[in-house]
């Protein structure tokens, strides 16, 4: 390159930011989101709608430019914690609380141990089941988990202990 063409160059507007594929985003994190969102909310179905949701939500209004798989898991996981309290209303509205019992197919699938694990899991409150699925399920670190469910890290790191002490109790327990 000559100097003119150099001068050029640094004369330019800087290129806009590439624009956001969100069909692309969506092919390559739905799976992963949605495995975060049925450990969060309980149910597949559920959990696919609260990530076609977000994805929806993103399409009809302005994104941020640089839109990162941590800000998809933020809004999953604010969805889902918004199914979980529409759910809870429901439950205080009607007054009924039922044990669902799973599919025949889901109980042969499940292993009795996997099943025990995930019933203590949903039994925990819900921050604390947050942290344990974002650090052991998903594998971020303290300071992406404190990013995603915005708190600090040392938050983080209580919760995760508070977590774990409390899962091992009652698997414990059931065992």
């Amino acid at each position: 390159m000559d100097r003119e063409s150099l001068r050029l160059t640094a004369l330019a507007p800087p290129a806009p930011p590439p624009k956001t594929d969100l069909a692309g985003l969506y092919r390559e994190h739905r799976v992963g989101l949605v495995r975060l969102a049925v450990l969060l909310v309980g149910d597949l179905e559920t959990a696919e709608d609260v990530v076609q949701d977000v994805f929806a939500r993103l399409q009809g209004r302005r994104r941020p430019p640089d839109l990162t798989l941590a800000y998809l898991r933020t809004c999953v996981l604010n969805g889902s914690r918004s199914v979980l309290r529409r759910r809870a209303v429901m439950l205080r509205r009607t007054q009924r609380v039922t044990d669902l019992a799973d599919s025949a197919e889901t109980a042969v699938l499940i292993g009795e141990s996997r099943r025990q694990m995930l019933q203590a899991l949903a039994r925990l409150p819900r921050r604390q089941r947050e942290a344990l699925v974002l650090r052991y399920y998903l594998d971020l670190a303290d300071s992406e988990i404190a990013l995603v469910m915005g708190v600090g890290q040392s938050t983080v790191r209580s919760t995760t202990a508070r977590a774990l002490a409390k899962l091992l109790r009652e698997l414990g327990e059931d065992a």
